[in-house]
C-alpha cells in the first residue's frame, strides 16, 4: 500500500465529547453471520454468549442480527455522524471479536487519517530524543535490589537511612539542649 492510499489531513483541536458527559458515538451495531457455515461459528458462539452482557452495558447502541447465507461473518457499525464501517471477522476467534466490538464502540467515527502538521523540519532534534534512563548507569539493569553498592552514596559511603537517622539525632538532641537551657 503506498503512501498516497491514506488520507490526509491537517492536525486540528477537537471539541470535547459532549457536554458535562460522554456521549457514545456508536449508534448501531449488526452482526452478520451464516446460521450454518463453519466460517460463522466463532460468531455465532459470540452471539450467544457474550452478546447478552454488551447489550446490557451499552443501552445507547442498538444491534441488529442479520443471518446470511453462505457468507462470511463482518460487523457493520454505524455512527453518529453518519459514516459506516464495515470489518470482515472471518477466522477470528471470539475473544478477538470482543476486542474489535469493544474497538468499535469507543471509536468517534472520524475517518482514520495521516495527521499532518503546518511546520515540517528534516531534524526534529538535534539533542535527541531524551528518556529518563538516559544518564543512568547500564550496570543497574542487571543488578537485584537492594544493592549495597547502589544504596551508599558515593562520598561518604553512608546510606541513605544512616544520614536520615543522624539528622533525626542531631534535631532531636538540639531539641533537648534547648529545653534544657529554658528550664535553668
Amino acid at each position: 500500500m503506498s503512501n498516497n492510499a491514506i488520507p490526509r489531513d491537517f492536525v486540528k483541536n477537537v471539541l470535547q465529547n459532549g457536554v458535562g458527559r460522554y456521549v457514545c458515538q456508536l449508534k448501531r451495531i449488526t452482526f452478520r453471520f451464516c446460521k450454518s457455515h463453519g466460517g460463522s461459528r466463532h460468531m455465532r458462539d459470540f452471539i450467544e454468549n457474550n452478546l447478552l452482557e454488551f447489550t446490557q452495558k451499552n443501552p445507547g447502541v442498538v444491534c441488529y442480527l442479520q443471518p446470511r447465507r453462505h457468507r462470511p461473518p463482518s460487523v457493520v457499525a454505524e455512527f453518529l455522524n453518519g459514516r459506516r464501517e464495515v470489518m470482515l471477522l472471518s477466522g477470528k476467534e471470539v475473544p478477538e471479536i470482543c476486542k474489535w466490538v469493544e474497538h468499535m464502540r469507543t471509536r468517534s467515527g472520524v475517518q482514520i487519517v495521516n495527521m499532518i502538521q503546518n511546520n515540517h523540519t528534516e531534524t526534529p532534534s538535534t539533542q535527541g530524543i531524551w528518556h529518563p534512563f538516559m544518564f543512568r548507569d547500564s550496570e543497574m539493569a542487571a543488578t537485584e535490589f537492594p544493592s549495597k553498592k547502589f544504596s551508599q552514596i558515593q562520598v561518604t559511603g553512608k546510606t541513605a537511612t544512616d544520614l536520615v537517622l543522624e539528622e533525626q539525632l542531631k534535631v532531636s538532641s538540639s531539641e533537648s539542649s534547648d529545653s534544657h537551657i529554658e528550664g535553668k
